[in-house]
């Protein structure tokens, strides 16, 4: 199992978000978080990464407790986690290459040509091939957010977290990138979406979970 809570509250700051949460994630899995927001999605994500600490219960994330994980430790944690944010955080002043680079170098990868090796296979597999050394203004937001994917798997990680992925896509961008993240999915990696965009859920299958009023409710519809 690569995460498990049971009767967790989660807080942020100190407002309790979620309270009393049981959500299990086995190998593999796909699953949306669906909620409006403000309901705790993003809150969720940051307790599984180490942002911040969950509060009562257990709460266990690729064998670590998250209740006593050191901040030593948290770098090998987040090696084994790929994380895809709505607001892509690249590195505006670098291009493509040296944007997944920077991140291979900061965990652990110290030969040069094993890194350039990586780099070209993360792009094949997002389809961005001829991006390589392109600036991130000049992509589109697409684009940009294949390029995130492409950061998000560099270390091969069995867990990603997609907070909100297509949020500032149109249509049919928004829908490549869910099928990308699927297709992760379909290789192994577990991949947990969170979304408040119900159009989704019809159309790529998934388990569903619901953040309503302080809880994190199955959906068994």
């Amino acid at each position: 199992m690569i995460i498990n809570y049971e009767h967790t509250d989660i807080y942020q700051a100190e407002h309790l978000v979620l309270k009393d949460v049981n959500f299990q994630v086995e190998e593999g899995e796909m699953i949306y978080i669906v909620g409006q927001v403000g309901s705790g999605k993003t809150s969720l994500f940051r307790t599984i990464y180490g942002e911040t600490t969950p509060h009562e219960g257990k709460a266990e994330v690729l064998g670590h407790d998250m209740h006593s994980m050191k901040a030593k430790k948290l770098p090998a944690l987040r090696k084994q986690i790929g994380i895809v944010f709505q607001d892509f955080q690249l590195l505006t002043d670098r291009t493509v290459k040296e944007n997944l680079d920077f991140v291979l170098r900061a965990t652990g990868w110290k030969n040069k040509d094993d890194r350039a090796k990586r780099i070209v296979e993360v792009l094949e597999q997002v389809g961005l091939p001829e991006k390589t050394n392109h600036m991130p203004y000049e992509l589109s937001g697409g684009e940009q957010q294949r390029v995130c994917i492409a950061r998000a798997i560099l270390n091969t990680p069995k867990l990603i977290l997609a907070d909100e992925p297509t949020g500032n896509l149109d249509w049919e961008n928004g829908r490549n990138i869910i099928r990308l993240l699927y297709s992760l999915h379909e290789s192994g990696t577990a991949v947990i979406i969170t979304t408040h965009n119900m159009k989704w859920l019809q159309e790529i299958p998934g388990k569903v979970f619901r953040c309503e009023e302080g809880h994190l409710i199955p959906d068994n519809n």
